[in-house]
């Protein structure tokens, strides 16, 4: 009995489903942080902090 294809099989559906599954967590962080404005006050700290050092 073989069952090396049934094996590809499965681990391939299981990849696509954790593909789509990281695909979900990105799309719902994208939308947080375009709703958010986290990247642009991440932004304003960091150089803030870099102005803060150099001056």
């Amino acid at each position: 009995m073989h069952t090396y294809g049934t094996q590809t099989g499965q681990s391939t559906v299981e990849y696509a489903l954790v593909l789509l599954g990281a695909a979900a967590v990105a799309l719902a962080l994208v939308a947080w942080v375009t709703r958010s404005d986290a990247v642009g006050r991440l932004f304003d700290a960091v150089v803030g902090r870099i102005l803060e050092r150099a001056g």
